[in-house]
């Protein structure tokens, strides 16, 4: 029988990376299977579609449980605490069927603007971590070695729609720009207002340039990080100029026609900068950690609207690229892929040396005394004690009982007003 691989999303980023490596492991022979399971999720028929998938299965937690311990590969393209919740029901289930299990993939759809400890940490616990960059690798490196984690399962892949050197960057004219939007950089309405009006600005000042503002999904769709003010409604009452448009187009399909990229701090900017494009960084804004523009500091890329209005742009620094274009023989799904047949031809599995280490056995306890429901790894009869259990660890005995008692046995708006109590500090 042919190897199977198991891809696991819940929104449309992590579909389109599951999507890259999911093409390599079908090329070997693999079988493929996608699947959403019951957590918070939203993938459209179009977006599914954009991802390069015909369909995909949605499941339960534990009958997805059930279908990954029995699986050669699971690529769990999920957020981090929930890939750390899977992770650990998995290595207990494998235990408990006497199996070694599947090989556990796990990774990053984008560049990581935030928790990158964290991120690492809920990963750790897999076979292969897939790492982006050359500077994640080096700290993820010095996390593990400091908590006395094996680095065996950290394999330097790059992005999956990354090339290993960028084009030379255009030089000719500005046609085309796009700005690559964000679902909640910047986060308030004011400071998206902002933005989008210097960009309609910037096509009233180059009326021979053609100015797209691509939004990261259509009205009425969602994506892991929720986008309160979408860019239809903050525009809909500021006049726009002949040669603007908003346009839902894939930016991997315009890339090629695109002189000038212009973006907050999405991952888009890297896939540009491999087409030879030229890229932009909003800075108006400033540097901070709620835009993610920080990782950009030594991009050499941060401009300001007055400057990229004026055509001062900069060039990329060469250490900025190395870490992300590094030389490497293969494409990163082929090197997920390789180190994955190994593995599986070994018959060893990084992660169980990971789980015998004391960070892991103790997060371990942690997650199955504390957590409930998807990622929670108890039977439903259990999960009213064990979520009780949880509110009071993080809440305190009384305001956790409180909690507990909202979710259990009041209506919704009252529920919402208890919260809102306990969050703010105070008790009935």
């Amino acid at each position: 029988m042919p190897r199977n691989a198991l891809f696991i999303a819940a929104f449309d980023s992590q579909l389109k990376w599951c999507g890259r490596i999911r093409d390599e492991f079908a090329g070997r022979g693999y079988a493929c299977r996608v699947v959403v399971p019951d957590v918070r999720s939203a993938l459209s028929a179009q977006q599914i579609t954009d991802a390069g998938f015909d369909r995909v299965d949605s499941m339960s937690w534990s009958e997805l449980l059930d279908l990954a311990v029995t699986s050669d590969v699971v690529v769990c393209g999920l957020s981090g605490p929930i890939t750390k919740g899977f992770s650990v029901e998995l290595a207990d289930r494998r235990r408990a069927a006497g199996v070694a299990g599947p090989v556990l993939i796990t990774g990053w759809v984008g560049v990581i603007i935030e928790k990158i400890t964290a991120g690492y940490l809920d990963r750790c616990g897999s076979d292969i971590v897939a790492v982006n960059s050359v500077a994640d690798f080096d700290h993820f490196t010095a996390v593990g070695g400091r908590l006395g984690l094996p680095p065996d399962n950290l394999v330097l892949t790059g992005l999956p729609f990354l090339s290993p050197r960028p084009l030379p960057q255009r030089t000719g004219p500005i046609r085309r720009v796009l700005f690559a939007d964000q679902p909640t950089v910047p986060g308030r309405e004011v400071e998206r207002r902002y933005v989008y009006q210097k960009l309609v600005d910037y096509a009233y000042e180059h009326p021979d340039r053609e100015v797209i503002l691509k939004p990261r999904h259509r009205p009425g769709e969602d994506t892991f990080h929720k986008m309160l003010y979408h860019p239809e409604a903050v525009l809909a009452g500021i006049e726009q100029p002949h040669n603007f448009k908003i346009d839902y187009t894939p930016i991997g399909e315009v890339l090629e026609s695109i002189d000038l990229m212009i973006t907050m701090s999405s991952t888009a900017c890297l896939e540009a900068l491999d087409r030879g494009c030229r890229v932009a960084l909003v800075l108006d804004l400033g540097v901070h950690e709620r835009y993610g523009n920080q990782v950009f500091l030594d991009s050499g890329l941060l401009r300001t609207f007055d400057a990229i209005g004026a055509d001062q742009l900069g060039t990329p620094e060469p250490s900025f690229l190395d870490s992300y274009f590094f030389d490497r023989d293969r494409t990163s799904t082929a090197i997920i892929a390789d180190r994955a047949d190994a593995l599986l031809a070994a018959g060893t599995r990084p992660a169980h040396v990971a789980w015998e280490t004391d960070y892991l056995r103790s997060a371990a306890e942690f997650h199955r005394e504390t957590s409930a429901g998807p990622g929670g790894g108890r039977p439903n009869g259990q999960h009213s004690l064990v979520a009780l259990r949880r509110r009071m660890v993080r809440h305190g005995p009384v305001k956790g009982m409180l909690a507990q008692a909202s979710v259990s046995l009041l209506p919704p708006i009252l529920n919402r007003s208890l919260r809102n109590l306990i969050r703010n500090g105070r008790t009935l």
